[in-house]
Protein backbone atom coordinates (compact mmCIF):
# COMPACT_ATOMS: atom_id res chain seq x y z
CA UNK A 1 0.00 0.00 0.00
CA UNK A 2 0.79 3.13 -0.96
CA UNK A 3 -1.66 5.41 -0.50
CA UNK A 4 -4.35 6.23 1.90
CA UNK A 5 -7.42 8.74 1.32
CA UNK A 6 -10.62 9.57 2.07
CA UNK A 7 -12.98 10.96 -0.89
CA UNK A 8 -13.78 14.26 -1.53
CA UNK A 9 -17.34 13.24 -2.88
CA UNK A 10 -18.11 10.35 -0.91
CA UNK A 11 -18.81 9.76 2.70
CA UNK A 12 -17.40 7.10 4.60
CA UNK A 13 -15.07 6.11 1.97
CA UNK A 14 -11.46 5.71 2.02
CA UNK A 15 -9.58 4.57 -0.65
CA UNK A 16 -6.26 2.59 -1.21
CA UNK A 17 -3.69 2.58 -3.62
CA UNK A 18 -1.05 0.17 -4.17
CA UNK A 19 1.63 0.00 -5.79
CA UNK A 20 4.62 -2.60 -7.72
CA UNK A 21 7.67 -1.79 -6.39
CA UNK A 22 9.10 -0.01 -9.21
CA UNK A 23 6.07 2.25 -9.48
CA UNK A 24 4.90 1.63 -12.67
CA UNK A 25 1.76 0.08 -12.00
CA UNK A 26 -1.29 1.06 -9.51
CA UNK A 27 -4.08 -0.65 -8.31
CA UNK A 28 -6.86 1.48 -6.48
CA UNK A 29 -8.97 -0.14 -4.49
CA UNK A 30 -12.55 1.39 -2.46
CA UNK A 31 -14.00 0.48 0.93
CA UNK A 32 -16.42 1.72 2.80
CA UNK A 33 -15.70 2.97 6.56
CA UNK A 34 -17.76 0.32 7.97
CA UNK A 35 -16.56 -2.28 6.04
CA UNK A 36 -12.92 -1.90 7.88
CA UNK A 37 -14.58 -3.81 10.91
CA UNK A 38 -14.35 -7.75 11.19
CA UNK A 39 -11.57 -10.44 11.23
CA UNK A 40 -11.81 -11.02 7.26
CA UNK A 41 -11.91 -7.35 6.52
CA UNK A 42 -7.63 -6.19 6.91
CA UNK A 43 -6.92 -3.92 5.06
CA UNK A 44 -3.18 -5.46 4.51
CA UNK A 45 0.28 -4.41 3.44
CA UNK A 46 0.23 -5.82 -0.47
CA UNK A 47 -2.54 -7.27 -2.31
CA UNK A 48 -2.07 -9.61 -5.34
CA UNK A 49 -3.17 -7.95 -8.29
CA UNK A 50 -3.78 -9.41 -12.17
CA UNK A 51 -2.18 -7.07 -15.18
CA UNK A 52 -5.95 -6.50 -15.65
CA UNK A 53 -6.54 -4.68 -12.91
CA UNK A 54 -3.64 -2.47 -12.85
CA UNK A 55 -3.26 0.93 -14.31
CA UNK A 56 -0.22 2.66 -15.69
CA UNK A 57 1.14 5.03 -13.57
CA UNK A 58 2.53 7.85 -16.22
CA UNK A 59 3.36 10.88 -14.22
CA UNK A 60 7.32 10.23 -13.56
CA UNK A 61 6.96 12.40 -9.65
CA UNK A 62 4.13 9.66 -8.61
CA UNK A 63 5.98 7.13 -9.92
CA UNK A 64 8.95 7.81 -8.39
CA UNK A 65 6.95 8.26 -5.04
CA UNK A 66 4.96 5.21 -5.49
CA UNK A 67 8.19 3.05 -5.86
CA UNK A 68 10.02 4.72 -2.55
CA UNK A 69 6.99 4.16 -0.68
CA UNK A 70 6.24 0.17 -1.95
CA UNK A 71 9.95 -0.56 -1.51
CA UNK A 72 9.54 0.68 2.14
CA UNK A 73 6.43 -1.27 3.01
CA UNK A 74 7.84 -4.27 0.90
CA UNK A 75 10.91 -3.86 3.51
CA UNK A 76 8.89 -3.28 6.91
CA UNK A 77 6.22 -5.62 6.27
CA UNK A 78 4.92 -8.69 5.33
CA UNK A 79 2.56 -8.99 2.45
CA UNK A 80 -0.27 -9.79 4.95
CA UNK A 81 0.41 -7.38 7.73
CA UNK A 82 -2.83 -5.71 8.86
CA UNK A 83 -2.06 -1.56 8.43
Amino acid sequence: MVERTFSDDEQNLIILIYATTDGRFYHRKERALPSFSGPDRDTTASITATKKQLGVVSDPDRRDRYAKEATRMASEHEPDDPM
